[in-house]
């Protein structure tokens, strides 16, 4: 992959590169930074560094005189490193830098000094002055190239949408490939800033159909676009969209706060988990189109959640859960019957109710906004996956909530709230029906999630979803109870995942 060559004018546009380039970095990485005394390596180094700890304030002193400088505190550990002083190339070993770069970054100023004897490096970075201002070359490997490129392309994007000098903060990443961050100009209240590549799937499993294409979830904002646009034109509070480019998966979206529906100890708070599942039976309540504009050029369709999503979905609980915790994969006969034990189940959902699915309504995706009315107090986000399918599945996410516990009382009486909703609305809602349908989506849902976090976890090298696992085992045995799930119960005591031990 070519250089990359940016062109800095000022200081302040030096320490706004440092933004970028931190928000390009991963654990592992290690920055050479090269250049003449002044040409600003210790003015980028701050600027990155202060964008990790998320505050302009934070004290970044030089590292001179003591060589290294550690953050370990920061949300990225970060070692700064100057070589100008150093006394021979054999001290590099005794800098524990190879340590530091299995917990977090290490940014090295006078890199030349040590004489090859770095470890691996990233990306070097030159600065060299150019009349009044500088010129920076980036070399790399061309995985790092990349990240960085990517990262000066949502500046470009902030830069065309009104946001040149934007102040831009990690927010947050999630299960999937996207990122999100805070973007801020002097003044005014932050923005939400959605990273997002179209995302390809992944290889081909079957009938020529990736991962992603099999589960319909979405590989670009499209998605996002279309849904926040059709929720919105139906009164239901969603982020207003600012700014757009399609092409790149670049979105910048209204902040709806940081307050959701748990206490401070992170616990439900029962008024806002009864807002929020009122909210889905009067969603459950329309009908919905598949196919929808996102924007002039752009045409969304929402697939429907049929055997193929529901059964690959399912099937990650067989390929990643069970051999993990049996410490050895299932026979090709316990797959096999496996997968008919799940297609007599969903074989139950024909005359199941279908709605617009949003997919992942849980804590994490629900905001609590104190200043509006009604169910204006609710706010969606995370909804780019949303298909059409049975109206149970959105429901059984909120309350089996994936990231806090939720106790047999609150589930039932939250279920209540919801099927009083529906009652009140038309009083020949089928509540058997539904509770059949919430049971089925209840186990398929915590079936998948329990796949997923093994494989975040194995695969992508994900382990914090690992600490809710006991979770997720006890709501999908809950779901188990339910008579229309006995082929699954049956299977999961023939493979012996029901036993104690194996939890």
């Amino acid at each position: 992959m070519a250089p990359i060559i940016v062109q800095l004018a000022t200081t302040e546009d030096t320490e706004r590169f440092g933004q970028d380039l931190a928000l390009a970095l991963r654990k592992g990485d290690l920055v050479a930074l090269s250049g003449d005394l002044g040409a600003g390596k210790s003015t980028l180094a701050r600027g990155l560094i202060r964008t990790i700890a998320a505050d302009n304030d934070y004290e970044v002193p030089s590292p001179t005189f003591t060589l290294v400088q550690s953050y370990p505190e920061l949300r990225l550990p970060v070692s700064h490193v100057d070589l100008y002083r150093l006394s021979s190339a054999e001290e590099v070993d005794e800098l524990g830098l190879e340590e530091a770069l299995e917990d977090g970054v290490v940014l090295v100023e006078w890199p030349e000094r040590a004489g090859g004897a770095l470890p691996r490096e990233n990306l070097h970075i030159k600065l060299t002055h150019v009349r009044e201002g500088r010129e920076v070359r980036i070399d790399g490997d061309a995985a790092t190239l990349a990240r960085v490129e990517r990262s000066l392309a949502i500046r470009a994007f902030l830069a065309s949408s009104g946001f040149p000098k934007a102040e831009r903060r990690y927010l947050l990443g999630d299960a999937s490939a996207r990122g999100y961050e805070t973007i801020a100009n002097d003044g005014q209240s932050p923005l939400i800033l959605m990273n997002s590549s179209y995302n390809p799937g992944g290889p081909i499993l079957r009938d020529g159909k990736t991962y992603m294409q099999i589960a319909h979830l979405s590989q670009s904002v499209t998605a996002f676009v279309a849904i926040d646009k059709l929720l919105q034109a139906n009164g239901f509070s969603v982020p207003e969209i600012h700014a757009a480019d399609l092409d790149a998966g670049f979105l910048i979206i209204e902040n709806l706060g940081n307050e959701g529906i748990l206490d401070a100890q992170g616990l439900p708070v029962l008024g806002r988990y009864e807002a929020a599942v009122r909210l889905l039976a009067r969603l459950h309540q329309y009908s919905w189109p598949q196919d929808i504009e996102a924007a002039d050029g752009y045409a969304h369709h929402i697939h429907r959640f049929d055997r193929d999503a529901m059964m690959i979905e399912v099937e990650l609980l067989s390929e990643w859960y069970v051999p993990r915790m049996r410490g050895a994969a299932l026979s090709h006969e316990l797959k096999q019957d496996y997968v008919a034990a799940w297609d007599e189940v969903f074989s139950q959902l024909k005359d199941a109710e279908l709605s617009l699915l949003l997919r992942d309504v849980h804590s994490p995706n629900i905001l609590w906004r104190a200043d509006r009315k009604g169910m204006d107090q609710v706010g969606l986000i995370d909804f780019q996956d949303a298909m059409i399918g049975p109206s149970a599945y959105d429901v059984a996410s909120l309350v089996l909530d994936a990231r806090v516990t939720i106790s047999p009382e609150l589930q039932d009486h939250l279920l209540l709230a919801y099927l009083a909703e529906r009652r009140a609305a038309d009083a020949k809602f089928d509540e058997a029906k539904f509770r059949k349908a919430f049971a089925i989506m209840a186990a398929q849902r915590n079936a998948k999630i329990l796949g997923i976090f093994v494989r975040l976890d194995e695969r992508d090298g994900k382990p914090a979803y690992l600490k809710h696992l006991p979770r997720i085992q006890m709501y999908f045995i809950r779901a188990l109870q339910h008579e229309a799930l006995a082929p699954i119960g049956n299977w999961c005591e023939k493979a012996g995942i029901l036993d104690p031990e194996f939890h």
